[in-house]
């Protein structure tokens, strides 16, 4: 906000009273009009994610320093007004970009026909986005529960969060969440893997990251 110097003459005073008075004149009060038009609070209404803008991918690493992008292709969500959160993914959606390793990651690893999909749960404090406007962005903590083959381990990370019209919402990780295979009880499948690819290891920690879009309603 500029300063300003002090007032010295006392023409100054009279130059600021009608100024003032210019400037009511030509702005009228608003309106209860006016006041419906403003933007509803983030925290109205439910939130769908919109799958075909949204991403979650996440990196592999083979024989100790080949690193691949790999990302799960069909996912859906929504967010309650009460702040629970849900994401599924559907892990026959999984792309690695080679199909033979697609099918071994479906059918050995995920077992997609007992387990179809993962499923991350979460519940946010509608009080702490109430007052996220249009165009802006704010980091917040979030724990959230996943679920994969019937195992359940909790993540954190900070997640930024944009506000980029009325009714959609743009949420990315401030950093990658890292998985394990311990996490979930998935260490005998991928000893599996790493057998009928013949490769010396995989790691069994792997960085994920994700954009998630939701639009209201």
């Amino acid at each position: 906000m500029p300063k300003f110097r002090p007032l010295a003459p006392a023409y100054a005073a009279a130059a600021v009273l009608m100024l003032g008075l210019a400037a009511c004149a030509q702005q009228p009060a608003e309106t209860p009009s006016d006041a419906a038009t403003a933007p509803a609070s983030v925290t109205q209404g439910e939130w769908t994610l919109d799958a075909a803008a949204s991403r979650l991918t996440y990196v592999s690493i083979k024989a100790g320093e080949v690193a691949e992008a790999n990302r799960f292709s069909r996912l859906s969500g929504s967010v309650a007004p009460d702040g629970t959160a849900s994401l599924d993914v559907d892990l026959a959606s999984v792309d690695t970009g080679v199909e033979v390793r697609d099918e071994r990651m479906r059918e050995l690893f995920f077992d997609i026909a007992a387990n179809p999909k993962a499923t991350i749960t979460a519940t946010l404090d509608p009080a702490r986005f109430s007052g996220l406007a249009v165009g802006q962005s704010l980091t917040r903590p979030l724990k959230a529960s996943v679920t994969i083959k019937g195992a359940t381990a909790e993540v954190e990370t900070d997640v930024l969060v944009t506000r980029v019209t009325e009714d959609r919402v743009m949420v990315v990780p401030t950093a990658p969440v890292i998985i394990s295979t311990d996490m979930f009880g998935l260490t005998d499948e991928l000893g599996e893997l790493r057998a009928l690819a013949q490769l010396p290891s995989i790691t069994p920690a792997v960085p994920v990251t994700f954009l998630l879009a939701f639009n209201r309603g």
